[in-house]
């Protein structure tokens, strides 16, 4: 979309911070109570209906282009309606995978959703750049669309059987997001994972919101050129998904989640620095290694954040994580697009940086900073 945005309608920095603000405006919006109600659902009825209605969304965009009704305010509305299901999608997701391998098996079943995650991401963006210069954006949606469908037949193919909650009488939405919230919050070891990831989360958005005008308008890249660039960055992440389980292990997860920004995260300085003659290849390899740290720390996270969790709060404790991941996430977006706008996307990159690489600070004062190994199954009942 924010190719489409670029290419197609001609965006200003402005108005690429607000599409970009539009695709996660929806945690802001259902973001607690969303944990809240996949909590009372069949996680993976959620996942399987979520990934048609987005498939049903996209493809609107294709067809408005194709009857000269593209507008970047159509590309508002789709992102925010995209936005919204994809917040269900991924708290369905997250809850869904302690079912499906049991907390003994957390640190390597993320690992490996990882790795196929970098591996498409990998192999999208390669395929996105040739297609789109074929295509065009709009019509390169369509895969995008195939995929979700996709997505959701192979959910379908599961078989494990998910136990949900006998119905309670007395549930009430307000009462539910307060226990969630209050869990989180409470927490010695969920609280400093909630803090560094909103920190992270909010600076890697200022950057990824002039990323791709840095790309497209400074750099002058084709479309082919900014595939080829963010599967490079991708591979990163996927080395990172092998690799996690071993790096966890040795260092355990709780130094594994301040590790990774401090010695990673500098590392995406490399590609404003080519804005005064740095060789474009070292930017490309800092991007891949900021991916790699990215993906290290969120397989950490995870692990932890399943493992001290009960079953009965899975839901609000990944929504929780989310609304604060994501919630900041509009604001941040429109605030890259107005710092793009004030002082060009060079600078932009630079603050991102630097916000990304003291976001290790929470982990590091806390009680993560000796948190060695996963803690038992027992002790997130007990909790």
């Amino acid at each position: 979309m924010p190719l489409v945005a670029i290419l197609w309608l001609d965006a200003d920095e402005f108005e690429v911070g607000v599409l970009t603000a539009m695709t996660t405006a929806g945690s802001l919006l259902i973001g607690l109570p969303a944990g809240a109600w996949v909590d009372r659902w069949r996680k993976r009825a959620v996942m399987v209906n979520t990934d048609a209605l987005r498939a049903a969304l996209l493809m609107t965009l294709p067809l408005a282009w194709w009857a000269d009704a593209l507008s970047i305010w159509l590309l508002y509305a789709l992102a925010l309606g995209h936005g919204l299901l994809t917040i269900l999608f991924e708290v369905g997701y997250t809850s869904y995978v302690p079912t499906l391998v049991g907390r003994d098996h957390l640190v390597e079943a993320n690992s490996r959703i990882a790795a196929v995650r970098s591996t498409v991401s990998i192999s999208g963006p390669g395929l996105a750049g040739p297609l789109v210069g074929w295509l065009g954006a709009p019509l390169t949606l369509i895969v995008s669309a195939a995929g979700m469908l996709l997505s959701a037949l192979g959910m379908l193919r599961i078989r494990t059987v998910e136990v949900v909650r006998p119905e309670a009488t007395d549930r009430q939405l307000i009462r539910e997001v307060a226990e969630g919230l209050r869990f989180v919050l409470g927490h010695r070891l969920l609280r400093p994972m909630l803090f560094t990831d909103g920190f992270f989360s909010l600076f890697l958005v200022v950057y990824q919101t002039m990323l791709l005008v840095f790309l497209a308008r400074q750099l002058d890249l084709s479309t082919s050129g900014i595939g080829s660039v963010l599967s490079a960055m991708a591979c990163g992440g996927f080395v990172g998904a092998l690799m996690a389980g071993r790096l966890i292990a040795r260092v355990g997860p709780g130094p594994a989640i301040w590790l990774a920004p401090l010695c990673t995260a500098p590392a995406a300085a490399l590609l404003p620095a080519t804005s005064v003659g740095w060789p474009t290849w070292l930017a490309v390899a800092g991007l891949a290694l900021l991916s790699f740290g990215g993906v290290v720390r969120l397989v950490a996270q995870a692990g932890l954040q399943q493992s001290i969790t009960p079953d009965r709060l899975l839901g609000r404790m990944s929504a929780t994580v989310r609304f604060v991941q994501l919630g900041s996430m509009p604001v941040a977006a429109l605030l890259g697009g107005a710092l793009g706008g004030l002082f060009g996307a060079s600078a932009v990159l630079w603050i991102g940086t630097a916000g990304m690489t003291a976001a290790f600070l929470p982990a590091l004062l806390s009680p993560l900073r000796a948190t060695y190994r996963l803690p038992a199954s027992e002790s997130a009942a007990a909790h």
